[in-house]
């Protein structure tokens, strides 16, 4: 997981570096997009305006004819740089008291219905005489007094003092019917005759644009993808863009640029595209970075697994050494306690018989109740043996009559594998010496066996017999009593009470009850465990 996340962490780092310079190389792509569209704007405007300059002087010091002005006209749209959806105008100036004789004239060339409008009460006026092209639309402006418009009427008179073509602001085009587009605005230029004595003006001429046609054929050879453009009069805050092309796209996001187009300040706002979540780079970097994450994830997943079972082996290894060594150590030292017993009964029987069958009988005999207890200890796996199946093994030979001779009582006690061996083996020579001599040897005799909990340590068990022959007061002490009271009681570390009663054997025996951890062969021996 470390691994995944320091991959993880490196891949979002350079996710992040390349993010930061896309967007570097966004803002001087929008830079550069904004210097080209002020760049076409500004070459456009200044190309109309060294052309009307051109006009201004096609008839110096009279106003130009008809003829004249079509010339002029016929060559300005000729140039395809300059058709930028306009239309060129010439309005002569007169004093308002002129206005019916101009009229007049204006008829009598041609124009039926040529009329000032608005009318002038007093003043000087500048009526449209001739517009080019003179179609249906663009005799609409004729005989419009530019003068009566204030925004048109700031142009001029900035025109006049400076002498230079001027851009006026926000104007309703007459000539146009498209309300969607009819805002634009007009450049200015004033014509002056110079009669020697004084210099008047006698007439301005004039283009005037759609804004959303001009601005569309300003910037038809350039290339701006997905960009929005809005062209706006910054002499008029708060005031709606002239014109629009594309989508505009939040203020934050937006470059501006002011210039000066024909004396007059204009706003041009830049509005990128929508950008991606992620550069294609980036999204690469990311697929890679992820890829290789989650490989080195699925790689260290797979050696922390192999890594972890290899010590699960190694634990499982070392546990089964350490219990095969226990079992040896245990099963080497159970070996001897049996083989130590089996000498001590070989030893005791040689000294108390006489002939060799009588020797080989009661080893035989005491070697199968080692055995069956012996049964009983590999059945529970070496485990605790409950005292009832002890007994019940070493009695079975003897208990298989109808008369039911042996009566057994008592709770569950569990013993300890050495102790179940003597417990056994003690039970069987009880059970020989009451078939032999006691009660189990004659009909009607009975065995009863009890046993009960003295502490929570040691058991109490009680052989009595009933019903057998009378017990002589006068007897040898034979190998049985000896093998009890010597090797039992030993082994069980608690001495044994064996009476001879008139009526039969009686003998009682203290047994060790120890918890399981004592003895069990996987159980951790308390040297063990503080190691």
């Amino acid at each position: 997981m470390a691994i995944f996340l320091l991959v993880s962490a490196i891949t979002a780092l350079s996710v992040y570096a390349i993010e930061q310079v896309e967007a570097q190389r966004g803002e001087a792509q929008h830079r550069q997009v904004a210097t080209t569209v002020t760049a076409a704007i500004e070459r456009l405007v200044n190309a109309n305006a060294v052309y009307l300059r051109a006009g201004a002087l096609l008839s110096p010091g009279l106003a130009p004819s008809s003829r004249d002005f079509a010339a002029f006209a016929h060559q300005l749209s000729a140039d395809e740089s300059l058709r930028s959806g306009g239309t060129l105008g010439w309005a002569e100036r007169m004093a308002s008291d002129q206005v019916p004789a101009f009229e007049a004239r204006m008829r009598a060339s041609g124009d039926q219905g040529y009329a000032v409008r608005p009318r002038a009460l007093g003043g000087d006026v500048l009526p449209v005489a001739f517009v080019y092209p003179a179609d249906a639309v663009g005799r609409r402006g004729l005989g419009f007094d530019m003068l009566s418009e204030p925004v048109r009427r700031g142009a001029i008179e900035r025109a006049m003092r400076t002498g230079r073509p001027t851009a006026s602001g926000a104007i309703d085009l007459i000539s146009h019917d498209d309300e969607a587009h009819s805002s634009g605005f007009g450049i200015f230029m004033p014509v002056y005759a110079d009669d020697g004595a004084h210099r008047r003006m006698v007439g301005v001429i004039a283009r005037g644009f759609v804004a959303h046609s001009f601005l569309r054929d300003a910037l038809a050879g350039e290339r701006l993808a997905d960009y929005g453009i809005a062209l706006h009069d910054a002499e008029s805050p708060g005031s709606q863009p002239l014109a629009v092309l594309g989508e505009q796209a939040g203020a934050g996001r937006r470059v501006t640029r002011e210039v000066v187009l024909a004396d007059h300040r204009m706003r041009i706002e830049i509005s990128p595209p929508a950008p991606a979540t992620l550069s294609n780079l980036s999204l690469l970097t990311l697929l890679f970075g992820m890829m290789v994450a989650a490989l080195l994830l699925i790689v260290a997943r797979l050696v922390t697994q192999q890594a972890a079972e290899d010590r699960a082996a190694l634990a499982w290894f070392e546990e089964q050494a350490s219990i095969r060594n226990s079992l040896t150590r245990e099963l080497n030292h159970r070996v001897k306690n049996t083989l130590a017993n089996v000498l001590s009964i070989v030893a005791l029987t040689r000294r108390r018989t006489s002939n060799i069958d009588e020797f080989v009988a009661g080893l035989i005999g005491r070697v199968r109740a080692l055995s069956a207890t012996h049964d009983l200890l590999t059945q529970s796996e070496w485990g605790t043996t409950p005292v009832r199946a002890v007994i019940a093994a070493e009695l079975a030979p003897y208990a298989q009559g109808t008369d039911r001779a042996v009566a057994m009582r008592g709770p569950l006690v569990e013993l300890a594998p050495n102790d179940a061996l003597s417990l056994g083996l003690a039970i069987h020579e009880l059970a020989t010496n009451a078939s032999k001599y006691g009660a189990l040897s004659v009909p009607g005799g009975r065995v009863e066996i009890s046993w009960e909990m003295l502490t929570d340590k040691l058991a109490r068990i009680d052989w009595s017999e009933h019903g057998g022959p009378p017990v002589a007061t006068e007897r040898r002490r034979g190998f049985g009593t000896e093998l009890i009271e010597k090797i039992v009681a030993h082994e069980l570390r608690n001495p044994v009470d064996l009476r001879f009663e008139g009526d039969g054997v009686c003998c009682t025996l203290v047994v060790p009850v120890r918890p399981p951890a004592a003895f069990q062969i996987r159980a951790a021996r308390p040297a063990e465990a503080g190691e």
